[in-house]
């Protein structure tokens, strides 16, 4: 009665002679791995900073950038000064993407439902979008009526409401004038019953000094 070889040992016994395993021996340098802790190498990095005084310029760095950036944030790309009137309405009337629920549970609106939002807040002013670096707009806004809400799409709001005594916002990223489709300054959101009425507006042509 034969017995079974394991199935390791029959595959090896296949094999040619010459692609059994053998001991080459060692060539060539072998050398240990020594490789440091990274949270080391970060720690030694801050502390080197820290000593050479460069943590301190960089806090400084950045206490300035964001001081700048508090008092003139980025311009909102795209909008130029408007060369010629038109006026359009808007739509805000949103679909619902989830219930909305009061505070005890109770459904107030189902999803998929579309809410218009002027149906249950108005309007108090119109929305005047404009470039505070362009003096006649500047003075344009400040006619219009006296709850409007200034907002900047250039410029400097903290400085100019030192100048004027009156409270500017400023279009971050342009998120408003890009929903509104707005794309030349000044320009004159107001509400139009359960619509927006959108204009841009023209203005006199800036004087050219001698």
């Amino acid at each position: 009665m034969c017995c079974l070889l394991p199935l390791s040992a029959l595959l090896l016994a296949a094999l040619p002679a010459s692609l059994q395993a053998r001991d080459y021996g060692q060539r060539g340098a072998v050398f240990p791995v020594i490789e440091r802790d990274l949270l080391e190498q970060i720690h030694s990095r801050l502390t080197a900073m820290e000593k050479s005084g460069e943590t301190a310029r960089l806090n400084q760095e950045l206490k300035r950038r964001t001081i700048a950036r508090v008092n003139r944030p980025d311009p909102v790309d795209g909008l130029i000064r408007a060369s010629e009137s038109r006026s359009w309405l808007f739509d805000p009337t949103i679909t619902l993407a989830a219930d909305i629920r009061g505070a005890k549970g109770e459904l107030i609106h189902a999803a998929g439902t579309r809410v218009n939002p002027l149906d249950s807040v108005k309007l108090r002013g119109p929305l005047l979008f404009l470039d505070g670096d362009d003096p006649a707009q500047i003075q344009w806004a400040l006619r219009q009526q006296a709850n409007a809400k200034l907002i900047l799409v250039k410029g400097a709001p903290l400085e100019l409401m030192k100048a004027r005594q009156r409270r500017f916002y400023f279009d971050q990223g342009g998120k408003l004038t890009e929903k509104f489709g707005i794309t030349a300054v000044p320009a004159r959101v107001r509400q139009n019953g359960r619509m927006l009425e959108i204009s841009e507006i023209v203005l006199p042509p800036r004087k050219v000094r001698p």
